[in-house]
């Protein structure tokens, strides 16, 4: 059996998260492997992928924060949002100065509805968005709310604009350069994105598929979890209850997800805690 853990790699262009996963089943030899949020195909960098119990953690994980390098093009719109899709408009950006730019951005920051693009992920009665799309039907999205925590501009060349983007789990980047160009009259469209951070993990522990191929890196759960989460350390008493998908008191952690290790440091679980009362989400004792 595999070790269970995570596997942070530097996902290539034009690979489908679900390409990555197919691969890194065949590399570390077990079926029992996904992803902890997708990236589009034309986008590279940061893919969380777990392995064996580590798969259990990959819900939790998603709903961390992100970081983006992200080129938008100003004057072009397309079906898509992005570089892969079709051109739907154009217009002149001679008007758009950097000045109206830096102007822009503080309406897409902070906590904000965004309305994802059509051809996104995103189930609307029990199917995909983007098949709906892609068969010519017009499908009308919700907006949902998002958090941009920074969204730094790095330089400014003509219509195309090179940022930073920190933000919250479900933001579209695609959808932030629409917002963009249309906030400024004349579209726009994602051109480049490389993520550079998911939570705790970032660039520096991320391997190629070629790397990876030749030495299958995985960070052990405990690790990834005490990485990723706030630690609670409980006797052994209290191990057992846990073990049992019992209850402990609170510790005043957080609301969690918190990272229960017993006393050898093992990784016993992750809990919540709701009131005086912390509960398992996840048990990994035997």
């Amino acid at each position: 059996m595999a070790q269970s853990g995570l596997i942070i790699v530097d996902k290539p262009a034009e690979w489908t998260s679900h390409d990555v996963v197919a691969k890194l089943r065949r590399i570390a030899g077990t079926r029992r492997v996904g992803h902890a949020g997708t990236l589009d195909p034309m986008a590279t960098g940061v893919l969380v992928i777990g392995v064996e119990k580590a798969t259990r953690l990959l819900g939790h994980l998603a709903l961390t924060e992100k970081v983006y390098e992200a080129t938008i093009r100003l004057g072009v719109s397309t079906n898509t949002d992005d570089a892969e899709g079709e051109v739907t408009a154009t217009a002149a950006t001679d008007d758009v100065t950097p000045e109206r730019i830096t102007a822009a951005i503080p309406a897409l920051t902070g906590t904000i509805m965004q309305v994802p693009p059509q051809v996104s992920a995103i189930k609307v009665n029990g199917e995909r968005a983007y098949k709906r799309a892609r068969a010519g039907e017009d499908v009308e999205l919700a907006a949902r709310p998002i958090t941009v925590h920074a969204f730094d501009v790095t330089s400014i060349d003509g219509p195309e604009i090179r940022a930073v983007i920190r933000c919250s789990s479900g933001t579209y980047i695609r959808a932030l350069a629409r917002d963009l160009g249309t906030a400024l009259g004349v579209g726009g469209h994602l051109t480049y994105l490389r993520r550079t951070r998911v939570g705790p993990y970032d660039l520096g522990m991320a391997r190629t598929i070629d790397q990876l191929a030749e030495e299958c890196v995985i960070l052990p759960i405990g690790e990834a979890v005490s990485a990723a989460f706030p630690r609670r350390d409980v006797t052994a008493e209290e191990a057992k209850v846990i073990s049992h998908g019992g209850r402990l008191p609170s510790a005043g952690l957080g609301q969690g997800p918190i990272g229960v290790f017993g006393p050898e440091g093992e990784l016993l679980a992750l809990m919540e805690e709701q009131g005086r009362t912390s509960k398992p989400l996840a048990v990994f004792a035997s």
